[in-house]
C-alpha cells in the first residue's frame, strides 16, 4: 500500500476479524484479556497503536452495564466463556468508535521511496531538491550532519517516518557516517543519501510503520444518530427557530437554515463550512436540491420537516463521499 495514499480506518476492518482466544490454564484476569485484545486489533489495523482515548472509550461502553470501573474489571477473573463475551463486545466498541470517528492513516511499507530509488532521473531530482533547501547560504556545501535535515524534510508523504515511531533510523545514519560537519557537494549528498535511503526502504518493508494524520473524516454517522433522536433533533429545530427570531427571519427559510449551519454545522456532524472547497460544494449541492421546495418552508408546521429534509440530504451526501478536514488548518 503506498503511502501517498491515505487510509481511512472505519472499524470495518475490525468488524469481519475472526475472534478467538489463545489457550488458557483456568481464568484470565481483565488486565490479560486487554493485552489479548488490543493485540488482535492492533494486528487488524496494519500493527498500528490504537489512541489511549480511543480504547478508553471502547471499555467504558463495555463494563458501564456491570457497573464496574477500570481498575475492579483489570482485577476480575474471568473464564472461558465470558473472557470470549467480553473480547467480543470490546473489539465490537472499537468498530463502533472508529465508525462514528474514523482514523486516517498512513502506512510505511517501504514502497514510495523504492519508487524513488528505481528511477535514477527521479532520485537526481529529489536529491537534488532536497540539496538546494538545506544549502541555505548558497555555498554549494552541506554538512554530512544535514541528512538527518534531509529525511526530516522528505517526511511521511515521500515515505520517510518521524524519528519519534521509527528509532532504527538513528542506527542507519550512523551505520552509514551521516554525523559531523564534513561538508559535501551536491554530488557526494546524493551519494551519501541514497544508501541511507535504500537501507530505510528495506527496513520498512520488513516492519510498517503506521502513521496516524492529523485529519478528520465527517460521515454521516454523528448527523444519522441527530435525525434518528427525537428529542435531539428538536431541539436543533427549536436553536434554528431562535434564529429566525433574533431578527434574521429576513433571510427567507433557506438561507436561514443555511446560515444556522455554516455557523453549528460542527456540533451536528456536519464539516465545518470554512473547512475547504469541497464542504462549499457540499453546502451548494444539498441547498440546491431543496431549493425547489422552498415554498414548503413558508409555514412553520410544516419548517421541521423542511430542515430534516435537508439533513438527510447532507446525511446522503457524506454517506457517499465522506469530507476530510485537515486539524491542522
Amino acid at each position: 500500500m503506498a503511502e501517498g495514499r491515505l487510509t481511512v480506518l472505519d472499524g470495518t476492518r475490525l468488524r469481519s476479524l475472526n475472534l478467538s482466544l489463545p489457550e488458557l490454564n483456568g481464568t484470565v484476569t481483565g488486565a490479560q484479556l486487554l493485552e489479548i485484545a488490543d493485540s488482535k486489533a492492533s494486528s487488524s489495523l496494519f500493527g498500528l497503536s490504537l489512541p489511549q482515548n480511543l480504547k478508553a472509550s471502547a471499555l467504558s461502553r463495555v463494563i458501564a452495564g456491570a457497573g464496574d470501573d477500570e481498575v475492579t474489571f483489570r482485577q476480575m477473573e474471568l473464564d472461558r466463556e465470558k473472557a470470549f463475551k467480553i473480547l467480543s463486545d470490546y473489539i465490537s466498541a472499537i468498530a463502533d468508535e472508529l465508525k462514528d470517528d474514523p482514523l486516517v492513516v498512513s502506512i510505511l511499507d517501504g514502497n514510495t521511496l523504492k519508487m524513488f530509488l528505481e528511477d535514477e532521473d527521479d532520485y537526481a531530482m529529489l536529491a537534488e531538491d532536497l540539496f538546494t533547501d538545506l544549502d541555505i547560504e548558497d555555498k554549494g556545501k552541506i554538512c554530512k550532519s544535514e541528512i538527518r535535515n534531509a529525511l526530516v524534510h522528505m517526511g511521511v508523504e515521500m515515505g520517510i517516518p518521524p524519528f519519534s515511531e521509527f528509532s532504527l533510523l538513528n542506527d542507519i545514519l550512523k551505520k552509514h557516517g551521516a554525523e559531523g560537519e564534513e561538508e559535501l557537494g551536491q554530488a557526494q549528498f546524493a551519494e551519501l543519501l541514497q544508501p541511507i535511503l535504500e537501507e530505510t526502504a528495506d527496513a520498512l518493508t520488513e516492519k510498517h510503520v503506521v502513521i496516524i494524520q492529523n485529519i478528520k473524516v465527517v460521515n454521516a454517522s454523528k448527523l444519522r444518530k441527530l435525525l434518528a433522536d427525537e428529542k435531539q433533533f428538536n431541539h436543533v429545530i427549536q436553536r434554528v427557530l431562535q434564529e429566525k427570531k433574533s431578527g434574521k427571519d429576513e433571510l427567507g427559510k433557506t438561507k436561514l437554515i443555511r446560515s444556522f449551519l455554516e455557523k453549528h454545522g460542527k456540533d451536528l456532524g456536519l464539516p465545518p463550512a470554512e473547512s475547504n472547497e469541497a464542504v462549499i460544494l457540499l453546502y451548494d449541492v444539498v441547498f440546491s436540491e431543496v431549493q425547489s421546495k422552498k415554498s414548503a418552508a413558508q409555514m412553520d408546521d410544516e419548517f421541521r420537516e423542511y430542515v430534516k429534509d435537508i439533513l438527510e440530504k447532507f446525511a446522503e451526501q457524506l454517506e457517499a463521499n465522506p469530507i476530510f478536514c485537515d486539524l491542522d488548518n
